[in-house]
């Protein structure tokens, strides 16, 4: 898994949304570990070269030039319409997260 600055800056701010945190069950320390383990497994990327705009919704930008400048082999989401242009314009496989560990598996 990559994981630029602004990308893991966005995953926090998104998972510590009160809403997002009712949503889930998990207190703010639960979210904050949650968020620092996804930090943690993660590759870090520098991002050399932003691809900015290419898609509909800014937040899913950063996660283009993560897989972009990470050289990622695929973007594993449930948000694969917003992210089609992603396989389209750059070869990355857009999958979902059920396809992803279907894979793994094998």
């Amino acid at each position: 898994m990559v994981l630029t600055i602004a990308l893991a800056l966005e995953y926090e701010a998104i998972c510590t949304l009160d809403e997002h945190r009712l949503a889930s069950g998990l207190s703010i320390a639960e979210a904050d570990l949650y968020v620092d383990t996804l930090i943690e497994m993660s590759e870090p990327v520098s991002t050399f070269f932003r691809w900015r705009p290419q898609l509909r919704d800014p937040g899913d930008e950063l996660v283009l030039e993560a897989a972009v400048n990470g050289q990622a082999n695929a973007v594993v989401t449930f948000n694969e319409r917003g992210l089609r242009a992603v396989q389209q314009r750059f070869g990355i496989e857009v999958m979902r997260p059920g396809e992803a560990l279907r894979r793994i598996e094998k």
